[in-house]
């Protein structure tokens, strides 16, 4: 599976169709809650048929559904994979699909240009991702982004034949030669994880093995490491990758969700101040036309209809007539993933939060201005 890049998703975003609307499908296909490729099929169904009626006899979108309904259908490898974006514009022969190894909100989008919001939104979710893990013997170093295993370093420093099998009695007392060769064995590993570091400058290192060797462990990384702990995962050295990608995307995630707990207080400060802070989709689109947005905070799977203006963008809840410009505007079916476009390409960044109450009671939407 290829990495999702900036590059590809602006990209996408300046494809113009020339006044042929584009198809976005958006797929959730994660296993945990479609086990059965029936469920993703089912799925897509209850996006498809509004799409089809919203297509208003398109040719070239009727085509697109029928195609991305085919690929599914069809079968694709679900193994690593728990969400799909598909791209497809049949009158200027665009059709991209894009795998993901996260999930995403299943939705259809029907525009002028590929809705590449949600997308550029996993790209900014998903930082690169360290994994160190150790024991007295053996360290393995990885490092994670979206999922994707993109470095895997080994180090395995061999204890004296039989140090850890006979009995004390046996052996003698040589806990304070294993000790000393234990930790010296650790320094190295922190030194690997610092070395994989410089190249790929993870955000994130989580650590795993028996609690007494982490600890040590800990106390042994470089203080650049140490600022990026987030958390212990309870995986064993020797575990097979799968594992361990599965354990760092569940500690990833909880870190998500607190830093959008974070961002989210923020702004219910700011708004309750009346400073640098509004809520709700009204004054979110007011501020976003003004262009006085700074970060744009919306709740996972909040869609609303609305209107867009075409001479100016300006986006807004009720229309015909734009208040900007005072030009004629054009019904479309969401109008929040239409802001998020809109905050991207004012260099805004977007926060999808998942299952935050605080934000639901704000409105669902709201955003911390720059002025």
């Amino acid at each position: 599976m290829s990495l999702i890049t900036e590059d590809t998703i602006r990209e996408l975003a300046s494809f113009d169709g020339g006044g042929v609307p584009v198809t976005s499908c958006y797929l959730d296909v994660d296993g945990r809650r479609f086990p059965r490729h029936q469920d993703v099929e089912h799925e897509l169904s209850g996006l498809l048929r509004p799409a089809r009626t919203r297509a208003n006899g398109t040719p070239s979108v009727h085509h697109d559904l029928q195609r991305i309904e085919t690929y599914v259908r069809a079968g694709f490898d679900r193994s690593r994979t728990r969400g799909l974006a598909i791209f497809a514009c049949s009158a200027h022969d665009l059709w991209r699909v894009v795998p993901l190894p996260v999930p995403v909100r299943s939705r259809v989008v029907i525009n002028d240009v590929p809705a590449v919001g949600q997308l550029e939104s996993v790209v900014q979710e998903y930082d690169r991702f360290g994994v160190l893990l150790a024991d007295k013997q053996r360290a393995r170093m990885f490092v994670f982004e979206l999922g994707e295993l993109i470095d895997r370093s080994e180090l395995f420093d061999e204890l004296p034949r039989d140090y850890d099998h006979r009995g004390e009695k046996e052996r003698g007392d040589h806990a304070g030669h294993v000790e000393a060769l234990t930790l010296h064995h650790l320094r190295r590993a922190a030194d690997v994880a610092f070395r994989v570091h410089q190249q790929h400058r993870f955000e994130c290192l989580c650590l795993g093995g028996p609690d007494e060797i982490v600890s040590s462990l800990e106390a042994v990384l470089h203080p650049y490491l140490r600022d990026r702990l987030c958390g212990r995962i309870a995986v064993h050295p020797r575990a097979p990758v799968s594992e361990v990608r599965e354990a760092a995307l569940e500690v990833e995630a909880r870190q998500e969700r607190a830093k959008e707990a974070a961002l989210v207080a923020r702004l219910r400060d700011a708004v309750g101040a009346g400073h640098r802070g509004v809520a709700g989709l009204d004054r979110v689109l007011a501020a976003l036309a003004e262009r006085r947005v700074d970060r744009l905070l919306v709740s996972d799977g909040y869609a609303a209809p609305g209107w867009r203006c075409r001479p100016c963008a300006t986006l807004a809840t009720v229309g015909r007539r734009c208040k900007v410009c005072r030009g004629e505007m054009e019904e479309i079916d969401d109008v929040v993933e239409e802001s998020i476009d809109e905050a991207m390409a004012q260099s805004c960044r977007v926060e999808v939060c998942v299952g935050n109450a605080d934000l639901d009671v704000l409105g669902q939407v709201g955003a911390l201005l720059r002025y």
